[in-house]
């Protein structure tokens, strides 16, 4: 059975963050069932973008501050590393309170820039991963509990993909981006590479609607740990009560028979699944028939079907990020305002993820409203 915990903590306050944090760990058998003594620990926190940590972009500074303590209580050595979305990593921690509680710990930052080829087992053959992810004799997710307009959840395996360095992640959104089941194979590819030793899940203030980056925060109150990220990522879905035909990577483990995508191999402990179950989490405009019609139906229509960004009138800066991190380059700044090429935009997004404005919009396929009454 893979063992998932559950706790409240309805703030990150000190007091209250610290204690749900080592009652989280208890029955998995503390930090110490995790790391050695003199070992070199990779925390891989969300480091998505520059956002302050009330706009639940990124994983909650009092969170890794314990994790932080936690691990030099068991005589490891804390390193803190991610690359970002958007921007370098010191200036994406510094604005997500990130950096202060890393300096303040002693911990040490450690850039994604290096990387090692690696050679993959499935369907991809290759990927480039930051070396130090490869490297660290231990590795602890902390992810952040947020919808996601490409996966419909980001929270454990989805994290992961920050192992993927700067550009390399728009080659893969350009790869793989078009197509979600593909996508989520990527990435549960990925997460075989190096599975964490050890998953903490910040759903305390976690994001619904529009996420990742785009969303609206929201308070669950939730802290989840596990062993296992694909049961993890389970446990959490049921919690925020999003429906599995809409979780691409636990269907894709699901058909990979990946160990923990079974919710009958899962034990939860903690607080009871039914004491800590919130409301349906309002979720993103995943409004593109990826289910329910025939693929040579789909591909056609695609264009008319599929919901796609757009600009909010008056809201965008301009400042060219969205057209620079396009994988498919559609997206250009012309006459003082956004072109997209809808017919060359493969519906990844990352404009509206990485858009420091929220200056980007969804608008739903001219045909989706009527395919919706038949599907």
């Amino acid at each position: 059975m893979n063992v998932v915990v559950v706790e409240k903590a309805e703030s990150y306050r000190p007091e209250v963050v610290g204690p749900a944090i080592r009652r989280l760990l208890d029955p998995l058998g503390g930090m110490g069932a995790f790391v050695r003594p003199g070992e070199r620990v990779l925390l891989k926190p969300n480091m998505l973008a520059a956002k302050e940590p009330e706009r639940a972009v990124t994983t909650h500074p009092a969170v890794l501050r314990e994790v932080i303590g936690l691990v030099r209580e068991a005589g490891a050595v804390p390193l803190v590393g991610d690359s970002p979305g958007v921007g370098g990593i010191r200036r994406v921690a510094e604005k997500s309170g990130l950096l202060a509680v890393i300096e303040e710990t002693g911990a040490e930052l450690v850039p994604f820039d290096e990387t090692v080829t690696v050679r993959g087992e499935g369907m991809f053959r290759e990927f480039a991963i930051a070396r130090p992810y490869l490297e660290a004799d231990r590795l602890i997710n902390l992810p952040k509990l947020k919808t996601h307009e490409m996966m419909t959840m980001t929270c454990a395996v989805k994290n992961l993909f920050g192992a993927v360095v700067g550009a390399a992640k728009a080659g893969w959104h350009l790869k793989a981006g078009a197509d979600r089941e593909l996508f989520a194979r990527m990435l549960l590819e990925i997460y075989l590479l190096r599975t964490p030793d050890l998953t903490i899940v910040d759903g305390i203030l976690a994001m619904e609607g529009n996420g990742p980056g785009s969303g609206d925060p929201h308070h669950a109150g939730l802290l989840l740990a596990g062993a296992n990220a694909v049961a993890v990522d389970v446990i959490a879905a049921e919690l925020a009560g999003i429906p599995k035909k809409l979780l691409w990577v636990e269907r894709a483990a699901e058909r990979l028979g990946l160990d923990g995508w079974d919710r009958t191999t899962i034990e939860t402990r903690g607080v009871a699944v039914e004491e800590a179950t919130l409301p349906p989490f309002r979720l993103p405009h995943l409004s593109d028939v990826q289910f329910g019609l025939p693929r040579c139906i789909k591909n056609r229509l695609r264009h008319y079907l599929t919901s796609r960004p757009c600009e909010i009138p008056g809201a965008c800066k301009l400042c060219g990020i969205c057209r620079d991190a396009c994988p498919p380059r559609a997206i250009a700044i012309r006459d003082g305002r956004l072109h997209f090429d809808y017919h060359a935009c493969i519906r990844c997004f990352c404009c509206r993820e990485l858009c420091p404005e929220g200056a980007l919009d969804v608008r739903e396929g001219a045909l989706m409203g009527i395919v919706k009454r038949f599907v």
